[in-house]
């Protein structure tokens, strides 16, 4: 007598099948935004063109319409650098004050644009072009910051 051969079970296939698949996709996606690089700051169009002075005052008057206005959009903002941070030797940030609230904005500089931002003083008049990250109060210290990064030198 022979033995009754047990079948595969077919729906176990499809399910790794379909898993693997999955794997590979999620995997793609990954990668993709992992790698993903930006382009220049400096060769894209600003989105918006604004005083510091004025960016800063609607971030405090309204924070949730500023960010939902503003948040990954390419701005060039006009003003006097207030402050410069080396945060290490290889970046530098510039910051523009409201010297009412105490709130602030805050650049980094792109790695191509570093060395412009390294020749900058405080006082200097400048026009810089970044994507804004958003901003947010702090009921710690009471003021506002606002992040951008990308940040290069408008000429």
């Amino acid at each position: 007598m022979t033995e009754p051969v047990k079948k595969k079970k077919p729906w176990l296939k499809r399910i790794l099948t379909a898993f693997l698949v999955l794997v590979v996709i999620l995997a793609g996606i990954y990668w993709y935004v992992a790698t993903e690089e930006f382009s220049d700051t400096k060769s894209r169009d600003a989105d918006y063109t604004v005083k510091a002075v004025e960016l800063i005052n609607e971030f405090v008057k309204n924070d949730s319409a500023a960010n939902k206005k503003y948040t990954e959009k390419i701005i060039m903002v006009n003003g006097r650098i207030s402050e410069l941070e080396a945060p290490d030797t290889s970046a530098v940030n510039v910051k523009f004050i409201d010297p009412v609230s105490g709130s602030f904005i805050i650049f980094a500089f792109q790695d191509s644009h570093l060395a412009e931002g390294k020749n900058l003083k405080v006082g200097d008049s400048v026009s810089i072009k970044g994507s804004c990250s958003g901003g947010q109060y702090s009921s710690i210290l009471g003021l506002t910051k606002i992040d951008f990064k990308r940040a290069a030198l408008n000429k």
